[in-house]
């Protein structure tokens, strides 16, 4: 499964990759704007510094589900690009707020709490930035299946989604520590490219279609009750994704008209 996953997430983010780079730019946007703006208001106030962090977490999670909206898309071989961007932003808006509580949470925690309780250098402190330390890494985990998750089961709520995810992490801890590091070299290469590819959008998609292969397990695991859910068959459950993906070549890839 792994392998296909990243030969699905390579070839969707090529197929894709002017929208893509477009849907960056805004992400580029909005990074450059709250960078100007917190070297000047944090001159003036730090609390207007942290005002500014709130707006701009919320404006980026706004973004992040329009651009899930595009990428669930995308995943499903759809091109449909601005319509579902502009859609998406308005029906996620309760999970994009959920998810604004998380990236706030995530934030204060580095910037305030966790400095807080380190300064008090007693057990209760080092136990206190402990418990933070792992909430942090379940909410930084979490955060890889919320959107696509959303996307999948549109009809659950924000913290069913969040449910969902933390038993998702618990019953796949090892593509889950894949996925991080996944996840790493997409930041690498986004660094080298300025954010253009993949970038937020490309990582967005990427996670998508790692949530869509493994609802193939969830679902063939419902259908069969007491399969043994070590020993999967993903040659006959990922059969008509490869079949869409399809034999793909470098010529193709650069000439897909040939």
């Amino acid at each position: 499964m792994v392998g296909f996953f990243i030969k699905k997430a390579f070839f969707d983010g090529w197929d894709n990759l002017i929208g893509l780079v477009l849907f960056n730019l805004i992400y580029i946007a909005l990074i450059f704007a709250g960078l100007w703006g917190f070297s000047y208001l944090t001159a003036l106030s730090p609390m207007l510094s942290f005002v500014l962090l709130a707006v701009v977490l919320l404006a980026y999670s706004l973004i992040a589900g329009g651009t899930a909206a595009v990428v669930s898309n995308y995943s499903n071989y759809q091109r449909d690009s601005w319509n579902a961007f502009r859609g998406g932003i308005v029906r996620n808006i309760r999970h994009s707020l959920l998810f604004f509580a998380m990236n706030f949470l995530f934030f204060m925690n580095i910037i305030l709490i966790m400095p807080f309780y380190m300064s008090m250098g007693n057990i209760v402190g080092i136990a206190a930035v402990v418990v933070m330390a792992w909430i942090e890494i379940f909410l930084a985990l979490a955060v890889a299946y919320y959107f696509p998750l959303m996307n999948l089961l549109p009809g659950d709520r924000p913290l069913k989604t969040l449910r969902k995810c933390l038993i998702i992490i618990g019953d796949n801890l090892g593509f889950t520590f894949f996925l991080v590091l996944y996840r790493l070299f997409m930041l690498v290469m986004s660094v080298l490219t300025m954010g253009l590819v993949p970038g937020v959008t490309g990582a967005q998609l990427a996670e998508q279609d790692a949530m869509k292969l493994l609802m193939f397990k969830y679902d063939y695991l419902d259908e069969n009750k007491g399969a043994d859910r070590k020993h999967l068959p993903w040659e006959d459950l990922l059969y008509d994704e490869k079949e869409k993906v399809g034999p793909r070549s470098l010529k193709n890839m650069i000439f897909p008209w040939k």
